[in-house]
């Protein structure tokens, strides 16, 4: 299984370092190209590799680490999306419900990918709080996340894990989903919920 982040801002960063500390080898890009992070990724060390954006799109796993709008960009870049997974990290907070067609703002990224598994998650915390260690003695810290494919949840899942943190699903985009969605300038319910799960 391989992985890439597209977006090098602060929650591209804060994922990449999660990469490196859990010692899972990730690709890094933006639309600047590899030059522009070189010296980002050599802080971080050598799991994580700087990529032209369309290396980073060859990846079985996508981060979506990008300003909301920006998604349509990346979009265009792939020649295909499909069989592909994409981890939905953005946020669409400001952006008025009816430029989303009063839509879950997933599900707008979803119909940009045809052919993609998409996944919500990373998005409810900022990134200074992603940045840190996920693991702690009260337990592991949580993270949200839906879609519409079970097989994608369970992929996205096992990253989560591995990464330290601990994955809860809330089902489906337009449902539980929705509990981790922004929309126009309301944060939803569980966004910046900081909460951590107990190990059994």
């Amino acid at each position: 299984m391989t992985y890439s982040i597209i977006g090098t801002g602060n929650v591209g960063k804060a994922l990449a370092r999660q990469f490196a500390r859990s010692g899972i080898s990730v690709g890094i890009a933006n639309t600047r190209g590899p030059d522009s992070i070189a010296s980002m990724v050599e802080e971080l060390g050598d799991k994580v590799v700087p990529l032209a954006l369309q290396e980073a799109l060859k990846a079985d796993v996508i981060i979506l680490a990008v300003p909301f709008w920006a998604h349509r960009d990346v979009a265009k870049a792939a020649p295909t999306w499909q069989g592909k997974v994409v981890i939905d990290a953005t946020n669409a907070y400001g952006v008025p419900v009816s430029d989303l067609d009063n839509l879950p703002s997933s599900a707008i990224v979803a119909k940009a990918l045809p052919g993609a598994y998409l996944v919500k998650a990373f998005n409810h915390l900022p990134a200074g709080v992603l940045a840190q260690e996920p693991g702690t003695a009260g337990g592991s810290r949580a993270i949200f996340l839906s879609s519409d494919d079970e097989g994608a949840t369970a992929t996205v899942a096992a990253l989560v894990a591995k990464l330290g943190y601990a994955p809860i699903s809330l089902g489906k985009i337009a449902e539980g989903g929705q509990l981790v969605q922004a929309r126009d300038k309301n944060w939803a319910p569980l966004i910046f919920q900081d909460l951590f799960k107990k190990e059994q």
